[in-house]
């Protein structure tokens, strides 16, 4: 209880000083539904806990789902929207899960609030639990983000980092969405849980003539190697996923910079991060100071959850989240 009471404090003043220099964020507040919808958070967590207890998984697919949101268009819910060539329709998007918790938890909020609590809010208060629930810290959040009207699926590549990326390709557009370094090598920091496709990190393989895998990526280990090489063997359905993290996969830690230190991150953009002077201290660091990284995260899941957000008149309450309001 002390950790969690200690991140409270920490992201409730580094939010403040953040809406000096961000002011989107000054409509979003502690406790925006209190009066109006007191229940819009247990309802949340009530949804996450249910979904997480049923697949494990679902924790690392809600976070992902955030990310996505968050870096096209704002925190605005844009990606949950359904129709012809949003941004749920995107190649980089169609491995996107967690969609079920987020309707499951806003159904019951229009049972008990309607009309009040939008999508957006949905979105951040479940990863935020998602990372709790996989025994991460707790991070109270502001709320009053409103829903955005606009998703298209053009608006995605540009705007997402691909497995591929250079440092200086991630802090590029992480400086976009106004974070930083830091935040870069904190948010990686996600990668302690979910899963990934084969075809995420395939480009550190090559496939020969007889078609076998060979690894052409020598920043990779070796014996890790050889296992994402049986586990998506030439040909490997589109369905096989593997862990981000092999080593506590489910548990949200400081696992995920021990593993890029000993060359074992999935993804070319996290094995970047040793390599580059500006990103490898942090890495470092977090690899021996859980409590560290569990502080830093905290304040960085802030700044992302006040990208672009949409408050006051902006946007609106979408009764589905699925499709704009009528």
């Amino acid at each position: 209880m002390a950790k969690a009471a200690s991140c409270w404090k920490i992201s409730r003043k580094f939010f403040v000083l953040l809406g000096l220099f961000l002011p989107a964020t000054a409509a979003l507040s502690f406790g925006f539904y209190s009066a109006t919808c007191p229940v819009a958070e247990l309802i949340v967590k009530n949804a996450v806990r249910s979904a997480s207890s049923e697949d494990p998984t679902v924790p690392g697919k809600l976070l992902r789902l955030m990310f996505h949101d968050c870096f096209v268009e704002g925190c605005d819910a844009s990606i949950l929207l359904q129709g012809n060539k949003t941004e749920r329709t995107d190649p980089a998007n169609r491995s996107l899960g967690g969609f079920e918790a987020i309707d499951s938890a806003k159904r019951t909020l229009e049972f008990f609030c309607l009309g009040i609590v939008s999508c957006a809010d949905v979105i951040v208060l479940a990863a935020r639990d998602a990372v709790e629930f996989a025994g991460g810290p707790s991070v109270e959040v502001p709320t009053g983000r409103r829903d955005g009207r606009i998703s298209a699926a053009t608006n995605v590549r540009p705007n997402i980092v691909d497995t591929s990326f250079s440092v200086d390709q991630m802090m590029s557009l992480f400086s976009s969405k106004g974070l930083s370094a830091d935040d870069l090598v904190i948010l990686s920091g996600a990668h302690t849980i979910g899963t990934a496709h084969c075809s995420a990190f395939s480009d550190r393989f090559r496939k020969g003539p007889n078609g076998q895998m060979t690894l052409i990526d020598a920043s990779l280990d070796g014996t890790y190697a050889n296992e994402l090489m049986r586990r998506c063997p030439a040909g490997a359905a589109s369905t096989v996923v593997v862990d981000n993290d092999p080593a506590t996969a489910n548990v949200f830690d400081n696992q995920y910079y021990k593993n890029i230190l000993s060359h074992k991150g999935l993804f070319q953009s996290d094995s970047v991060l040793i390599s580059d002077g500006r990103t490898r201290a942090h890495v470092e660091r977090f690899a021996k100071d859980q409590i560290g990284f569990f502080e830093n995260w905290g304040q960085s899941f802030l700044k992302l959850s006040s990208v672009g957000v949409k408050s006051g008149g902006e946007g609106e309450i979408r009764l589905s989240c699925s499709t704009n309001n009528v």
